[in-house]
């Protein structure tokens, strides 16, 4: 089950990418992982445009059971998700005049095309 959830969430991030590139954002990095000692948190994907350096959440869906994806994203997870956009930042200073931003992308696989729900500037608190 857990592989099958695995498979879901790549493809889930593979049509999240392409649907922000037609946007005009650049591919940084995907899966990115933040590690001080232990794992603070992990970044689905880092996409680029001009001057903002975008981290994003994807939520995929293929049954409507669940709800919305992008309504799954909880503050708890908001927290890890911020930490480790933290120490992207600190790692990565070639970023540091880059505006950062967190959107999230929901991915809905009800139906042969995919319906994606793109949330802008979400706010991961302090």
């Amino acid at each position: 089950m857990a592989t099958n959830r695995k498979k879901l969430g790549a493809w889930g991030e593979e049509l999240a990418r392409g649907h922000l590139e037609k946007q005009g954002f650049s591919f940084v990095a995907k899966n990115w992982t933040a590690m001080a000692g232990k794992r603070l948190g992990e970044i689905d994907l880092i996409m680029e445009k001009g001057d903002t350096l975008l981290f994003v959440e994807v939520k995929t869906r293929a049954t409507p059971n669940f709800g919305p994806g992008e309504d799954a994203v909880s503050f708890f997870q908001k927290q890890k998700i911020k930490r480790a956009i933290d120490r992207f930042l600190f790692e990565n200073d070639k970023y540091a005049e880059r505006f950062p931003r967190f959107d999230i992308v929901g991915v809905e696989l009800l139906t042969l095309t995919p319906r994606f729900k793109h949330i802008e500037n979400v706010e991961l608190g302090e």
